[in-house]
């Protein structure tokens, strides 16, 4: 274990609460895997923290940049990827006792027009009936001085046309597509979204409500238009919800600067009205509770996180529980 695990280990300690409900049964649909020098999170730290409490059985892998293959044509790079997490795949089912990867979103360029079959091709043979869909990172805000982002981000890539038929082609295979963008998007995520009906799309982390540079300490001052924008877009009837991800540093609560993580009252007090205003919009059988781990590891621990879940969702029935704490999952990534 690196110095630098150990010491964030040691911080998210520090604060310990007990387990609500520690028999529900739980698919977290979002979480990734890196070889990262300094904080790894493989398949020893996935198992650290699906057992430290609650009752993980099955997980989703969503695309990250790990492990891309280093050679070869560059549209088939991210193949790499798979083929990483498909091995820590079948490590994990050697010990059916823990939580299993039993799906892998993964990354490819909807734009290749006619490439992009041999790059699902690809994912598919590579994941040894894992593949689920694709993920592609689109967070694009020019009033972000600071932004976190990927190299493929673009201002309009949702709105581009092969982007478009890219999405329309992942329906057509039965492939889901996973969205990542900022609040700012939501709006032409709906577009793309109308623009491909036959497609599953899963609309991840809220929209990314940003808390940082120019957004700093106002997310109450768009909290309104953030609600509006969700609420259009869940009139698609193509589109389901991720709950979860707003816990990183570019959310702006600023808990990964403090002396002591945060508690599970903190993020539902903070949080609580995303959570509530989304089901509300999309219904419970269109929600799924995520963790986004490690990258929320960065203020909550993963136990006092699902605690943080389990609290908010208190007051639903228990088969609306059900479908966002397992069955919304089960159904939108086809897991067995």
């Amino acid at each position: 274990m690196t110095d630098t695990l150990k010491t964030l280990n040691a911080w998210l300690d520090q604060h310990k609460e007990e387990m609500i409900e520690p028999g529900r049964e739980i698919i977290d649909p979002h979480h990734h895997l890196w070889h990262h020098a300094d904080k790894p999170y493989l398949l020893e730290q996935l198992w650290a923290d699906t057992q430290s409490g609650h009752n993980i059985k099955q997980t989703v892998f969503v695309e990250c940049g790990s492990e891309y293959r280093s050679e070869g044509p560059e549209h088939l790079k991210p193949v790499g990827e798979t083929e990483f997490v498909a091995a820590i795949a079948a490590e994990a089912a050697a010990s059916p006792d823990k939580a299993q990867i039993a799906g892998i979103v993964a990354h490819a360029d909807l734009r290749l027009g006619d490439r992009l079959d041999e790059v699902l091709d690809a994912h598919e043979h590579a994941a040894n009936g894992l593949f689920r869909g694709i993920r592609d990172r689109a967070p694009f805000d020019p009033a972000l001085e600071t932004r976190v982002s990927s190299s493929r981000a673009e201002p309009d890539l949702f709105e581009k046309p092969a982007f478009r038929e890219g999405l329309r082609r992942l329906g057509t295979r039965g492939l889901t597509f996973d969205a990542w963008n900022y609040h700012c998007q939501i709006k032409l995520l709906t577009r793309a979204a109308q623009a491909a009906p036959d497609t599953t799309i899963i609309f991840d982390h809220f929209g990314g409500p940003l808390g940082i540079g120019p957004y700093e300490g106002k997310q109450a001052e768009y909290f309104n238009a953030w609600k509006a924008d969700v609420a259009e877009l869940a009139t698609c009837p193509n589109v389901v919800a991720k709950l979860g991800g707003m816990a990183m540093p570019v959310n702006g609560w600023g808990w990964h600067k403090r002396a002591t993580p945060a508690t599970s009252d903190e993020l539902v007090a903070a949080h609580r009205g995303y959570y509530l205003h989304s089901i509300d919009c999309f219904g419970p059988s269109r929600c799924m509770l995520e963790s986004n781990f490690p990258v929320d590891r960065q203020s909550i621990s993963y136990p006092v996180l699902w605690n943080a879940l389990k609290k908010i969702v208190s007051d639903f029935s228990e088969d609306e529980k059900e479908m966002m704490f397992k069955g919304t999952a089960a159904r939108v990534y086809s897991l067995g």
